[in-house]
């Protein structure tokens, strides 16, 4: 949580609105690993990071609402009974889709100003449109005494993103920025929505994350390919989801299925395993067993699930070279966006620099690097 970036939002905000502001914190997210496996039921193990999004709230006397995103330059001004999604694509659809869906629960929200700002690099898969859907609808509970739970404003969160933004999101990110724990990983049963904190002690070691800096057209069509290629296969066991389902079971209609899906459906069901490992090996402070792991997972990824690329794979392979890495897979849905590496932290200058001339070299494009720490989840700043 950078001080300077809570400054400027709440300087920006007195000065624009002459009041002073509610300051709340919502940060992004990480996966350690898990991946695809929440749309299947499944676990996965997030954890809220030192980025996000950092939002100034009070009531408005104007007769309007504001919404001012200061990374964009960019101010809206809305009235509540006229809410309607912008075009696609477009940052106010977060604020209006939260307010909607708090109006939806027969809520009273009254007319409104913020600004906020994040430091999330963009595209970078690290959650910033859950971090802002959640500190807005963390504001306006503050602000208008709406006694929501964590609970219900994460759900609203989702819906927004649903219905006004046209993402048909998992609970995953909204639930990890919300509940982060500071130091801790959160092992999250996507069908229960519960969580179980694991604190990590990370030693001598610290995470990294490096961004590829692309993103290939391929991830929405490739996510409702593989989305529907589980669903297929838990049809044909008679199952609910892939997390319902054993290697054995899978075995039983290898006849019935393309090969690439059985491999996909395989990767499900082993990824699910792998985070049950992993808390495993967070509670036996087992930090190489944890990075062998989080390698496996990107295998999977690469050649099961097939939606890595060669500049992810470039970087993971990159790692596995260095015996100071334990582990590192790429994060999130796929086709570009970031790895997540486990490494020394006396190594990890000399590592980045030796990383980013050779995917300078290969790809003719830089990588940008970011140490992260685990944060705690949306809340009023003091």
């Amino acid at each position: 949580m950078s001080a300077l970036l809570i400054k400027e939002v709440k300087k920006t905000f007195i000065e624009k609105f002459k009041s002073q502001p509610i300051l709340i914190f919502s940060p992004g997210r990480i996966n350690i690993i898990g991946e695809h496996t929440d749309y299947n039921d499944g676990f996965v193990f997030p954890a809220a990071i030192d980025k996000g999004i950092t939002a100034a709230i009070q009531k408005s006397s104007s007769g309007k609402s504001t919404a001012i995103a200061l990374d964009l330059d960019s101010t809206i001004e809305f009235e509540l009974d006229t809410l309607k999604p912008s075009k696609r694509g477009s940052w106010e659809n977060y604020v209006f889709g939260v307010v909607a869906e708090i109006q939806n629960r027969n809520k009273v929200v009254g007319d409104f100003n913020i600004v906020f700002k994040g430091n999330i690099p963009e595209g970078a898969g690290m959650s910033s449109s859950a971090a802002l859907e959640n500190s807005v609808v963390f504001g306006l509970n503050e602000l208008f005494e709406l006694e929501l739970t964590k609970e219900e404003m994460i759900s609203i969160s989702q819906k927004a993103e649903h219905n006004y933004v046209g993402v048909n999101c998992g609970i995953m990110d909204q639930y990890a920025s919300m509940f982060g724990k500071k130091n801790h990983a959160l092992h999250l049963d996507c069908r229960t929505i519960e969580a179980k904190p694991y604190k990590i002690d990370f030693k001598g070691y610290q995470l990294m994350l490096i961004n590829t800096n692309v993103k290939h057209s391929l991830s929405d069509s490739a996510y409702n390919d593989r989305r529907s290629a589980c669903e297929g296969v838990s049809k044909l066991l008679g199952i609910k989801a892939l997390r319902d389902a054993s290697e054995s079971d899978l075995e039983k209609v290898i006849d019935k299925v393309t090969p690439a899906n059985y491999q996909k459906a395989l990767f499900v069901i082993q990824e699910n395993l792998r985070t049950l490992k992993a808390a495993k090996a967070i509670e036996n402070n087992d930090l190489e067993r944890l990075g062998s792991l989080i390698y496996e997972s990107h295998q999977g990824l690469s050649n099961q699930y097939k939606v890595s690329c060669d500049e992810l794979d470039f970087l993971v392979n990159q790692a596995k070279k260095n015996k100071h890495v334990l582990g590192a897979r790429m994060m999130g849905g796929g086709f570009g966006g970031c790895t997540i590496n486990l490494i020394a932290k006396s190594e990890a200058k000399v590592f980045t620099k030796k990383v980013s001339k050779a995917y300078k070299d290969k790809f003719n494009k830089s990588c940008s690097t970011y140490f992260i720490k685990l944060e705690e989840g949306t809340h009023i700043v003091r």
